[in-house]
C-alpha cells in the first residue's frame, strides 16, 4: 500500500481502515498494462469532482500506480482509492485536493462458472460512483448465499432491475444486448464490451427490464441469455435468476469475451 507515492504508514493505514467517505477503482495490471485505463482514470477524475470538488489529474494516478508497480511481478490487482485527511472541510463544503492510496495483491482469476441470482429490492447511495459503502450489497449478497444461490440481483423501488452486486447484468437475444436503464455503476468492463460490440456491429441497448419480462423472455426467445460482468470477469453465465432457469450458451460466451479482448492493453 502507498499514499501518494510512498509506502503507506501505521498512522496512513489507521486512516484507510476507517474512512468511509472515499471512492475507488479496481483493475488488472498485466506487463505494467490496463484494458480500459483511459476510463479507470476518468471514473477517478469525475468521482472526485463530485465527492471532493476537485478533480484528479490523470497523469498524477499514472504517476502513484507506476511507483507501486515497480519492481512487482508482471501480473497484479491494483486498487486505487481517493480519500481526504480534511473530512471536516468537505463537510463544511469546501473543495479538498483528494489523496490518492494504490494497494497492489495477488492477481485475481476470472470466474468462469455460471451463477444463479436471487433478487432483492436494493439500491445503493449515489449508484453512479464506485465508493466504499458497500455494506448493503455484501449484506444482500451473503443472504443470497444463505438462502442457496451464488448472488444478488438488485431491482429498485419501482421494480426495475439494476444491477448485481458487484457486477453489471445484460441481457442478449441473438441479435443485440440490453442493459437495465435503472441506475447502476457504469462498469469499466460493461464499458469496453460496448466499444467491442460497436467494433463487431452489435446493437446494445439501455432500456426498463423487469423480473417478470425475464421469465417471458426466456419462455419466448430460444436464444435469451443472461450474463455478469465486472473487471475481474468479463462474461459470467447467469444461469437462473429466482425460480426462472435460463439457457446457457457458450457461443455467446464466446461472443462476449471477444468483444472484451478487442480492446488494447493501455500502458500505465
Amino acid at each position: 500500500m502507498e499514499v501518494n507515492g510512498v509506502q503507506a504508514d501505521s498512522e496512513d493505514l489507521k486512516l484507510l481502515a476507517q474512512v468511509n467517505y472515499a471512492h475507488f477503482t479496481s483493475m488488472q495490471v498485466r506487463g505494467g498494462a490496463v484494458r480500459g485505463l483511459d476510463l479507470h482514470l476518468r471514473r477517478l477524475d469525475e468521482s472526485a469532482r463530485e465527492m471532493f470538488g476537485r478533480g484528479l489529474d490523470a497523469e498524477r494516478v499514472r504517476a502513484c500506480v507506476r511507483h507501486a508497480l515497480g519492481g512487482g511481478p508482471d501480473a497484479v490487482s491494483v486498487r486505487v482509492t481517493v480519500f481526504t485527511r480534511r473530512l471536516d472541510a468537505v463537510l463544511h463544503g469546501e473543495a479538498v485536493e483528494p489523496e490518492v492510496a494504490v494497494a497492489t495483491s495477488a492477481p485475481a482469476e476470472a470466474r468462469t462458472e455460471p451463477v444463479r441470482l436471487r433478487a432483492v429490492e436494493y439500491e445503493r447511495d449515489l449508484p453512479h460512483v464506485k465508493h466504499v459503502g458497500t455494506f448493503g450489497l455484501i449484506h444482500h449478497w451473503r443472504q443470497a448465499v444463505l438462502a442457496g444461490y451464488d448472488d444478488a440481483l438488485f431491482t429498485d423501488r419501482h421494480g426495475r432491475i439494476s444491477e448485481a452486486s458487484v457486477w453489471n447484468i445484460g441481457f442478449y437475444d441473438g441479435e443485440r444486448v440490453t442493459w437495465p436503464e435503472a441506475a447502476a455503476l457504469p462498469g469499466i468492463t460493461m464499458q469496453l464490451l460496448q466499444r467491442g460490440l460497436e467494433a463487431r456491429g452489435i446493437p446494445f441497448e439501455r432500456r426498463e427490464v423487469r423480473l417478470n419480462d425475464i421469465a417471458a423472455r426466456a419462455s419466448s426467445s430460444p436464444v435469451f441469455s443472461a450474463f455478469l460482468a465486472n473487471s475481474i470477469s468479463p462474461a459470467v453465465p447467469v444461469a437462473g435468476i429466482d425460480g426462472t432457469a435460463l439457457a446457457i450458451y457458450p457461443t455467446v460466451t464466446g461472443l462476449l469475451m471477444d468483444c472484451y479482448e478487442v480492446n488494447p492493453w493501455q500502458t500505465v
